[in-house]
């Protein structure tokens, strides 16, 4: 910010202070309006179920199952292409191998890949994670910033600069500027956070490790982040697990919805992956786990001891909004689709705990079951719900994350390196079978007036 700048806001501080009032108070709608014109807001009905507003082939999210004409919840159930995800996880690691390529494989592409195809397809990526020449000077190191999210859609849209054809939305043409998208946002985000380092902390150090094309996607990410580049197999492979789960979650989640909007505008690869990149920014969507992990740091330091009791008289006080940010809200529990159980929660669950072993955070990883075990039972009892709250994958992967000694900074940006496949996929098959920009209504409910001069006003 420079000196012009910084004294207009103290400038105008106050007098934006009192138009602020003045946007409030006329943008606030009669809540009973909604009800009214049968508004689903938040493009959800009554229940919760979101409404119908497009088909994918992509990745299907499923928690209920219809018997007899009644709806009753089950075990969440996530599929890529109709594949459970938790068979693609646990085929990955009973052969010793990374999945996150093959995960992308099958996403862009429908189908699981033969071996050969896997290693064309891999050595593909691994090409691809070569940024154009001076893009880490004049890009990431140039004007560093505190968000890596925003810092993020900043390099992605710099890059339509380096694209030689970057409006021509053909198939081939949109999968080679995906491809290059996915191989290469695990050093845009990396880069962003050393360069933010090297300007504003006190170790003043600048590391930039290149990738090495050997590496899986989950091996560079380490690589890249490490100082010594040093890491164990089970943290590259959890870390492969995590990028598997994440790697899409039907279309209508935030982010994805974003992208078919995007896309169905006409606009370019870089413009669309930019607004999704803004949407997976909001704390209520890709920036969830780092409330949980704010929430356990208050919960730890506010415990003496990590006992049923205690955790549970604690997570009372949460929600209650008489502990930690007063919302009344433990974050990480529930889901907008999952009822029973969340599949993602479920595998993250299993590896959280290996990885906790190995570190030797047993107790800290019983803290989780803890709390989870305790708020599942009380936000039941408190909103009398006919239906279970359980974890979602938000509550274990920040504790994942913190394990592997990933900065804070780039939790959000791992959601983003991973989730760019679903983006992918999902772009193209709207470009493929959408053909209608997509359009939803809303109704004006303020009254007609007549034209005042500004004299008579």
């Amino acid at each position: 910010m420079d000196f012009n700048e910084a004294n207009l806001i103290v400038k105008y501080s106050h007098r934006i202070s009192e138009l602020s009032k003045l946007t409030t108070s006329n943008n606030n709608i009669d809540a009973s309006l909604y009800e009214k014109y049968d508004v689903k807001r938040g493009l959800r009905d009554k229940n919760g179920k979101g409404v119908l507003c497009g088909l994918t082939e992509i990745s299907e999210v499923t928690s209920w199952e219809v018997k007899d004409g009644v709806r009753t919840p089950i075990p969440g159930v996530l599929c890529y292409r109709g594949y459970n995800v938790k068979d693609l996880v646990k085929s990955c690691i009973e052969d010793n191998r990374f999945g996150f390529e093959e995960t992308v494989y099958l996403l862009l592409f429908g189908k699981l890949p033969q071996k050969d195809e896997l290693k064309e397809f891999s050595d593909m990526l691994a090409e691809f994670r070569v940024l154009p020449r001076n893009f880490v000077r004049d890009v990431v190191m140039k004007s560093p910033s505190k968000d890596m999210m925003n810092m993020l859609a900043r390099c992605v849209l710099n890059l339509y600069s380096y694209d030689p054809d970057p409006d021509n939305v053909s198939i081939s043409n949109v999968l080679r500027q995906c491809l290059s998208l996915i191989a290469a946002f695990p050093m845009m985000a990396a880069y962003s956070y050393r360069a933010y380092r090297y300007y504003n902390s006190s170790d003043g150090s600048l590391i930039i490790h290149k990738p090495v094309s050997e590496y899986s996607h989950a091996q560079n990410i380490l690589h890249i982040l490490r100082k010594d580049s040093a890491f164990s197999d089970l943290e590259a492979k959890v870390l492969d697990v995590c990028l598997i789960l994440h790697a899409d979650h039907g279309g209508g989640n935030a982010s994805t919805f974003t992208t078919h909007l995007a896309t169905s505008t006409g606009t370019d690869t870089y413009s669309s992956t930019a607004a999704s990149l803004g949407s997976l920014k909001g704390p209520l969507h890709g920036g969830a786990n780092l409330k949980v992990m704010q929430m356990f740091k208050n919960i730890k330091e506010n415990l003496k001891n990590y006992s049923e009791k205690s955790v549970t008289d604690y997570v009372y006080k949460i929600l209650n909004k008489k502990a930690f940010d007063r919302t009344g809200l433990v974050y990480g529990m529930g889901h907008a689709i999952y009822t029973v159980s969340d599949p993602r929660a479920e595998v993250l669950k299993l590896y959280a705990g290996k990885l906790a072993k190995e570190k030797g955070l047993e107790e800290e990883f019983e803290l989780y079951n803890t709390v989870a075990k305790a708020a599942s039972r009380l936000i039941c009892e408190q909103k009398a719900l006919n239906k279970p709250v359980n974890p979602n994958v938000d509550f274990y992967s920040g504790f994942v994350y913190s394990m592997l000694n990933l900065p804070e900074a780039l939790y959000t940006p791992l959601f983003a390196i991973s989730r760019i496949a679903g983006w992918s996929a999902h772009r193209m098959e709207e470009l493929v079978c959408g053909g209608k920009i997509i359009r939803p209504a809303y109704e004006c409910v303020s009254e007609r007036r007549e034209y005042v001069p500004i004299d008579k006003r």
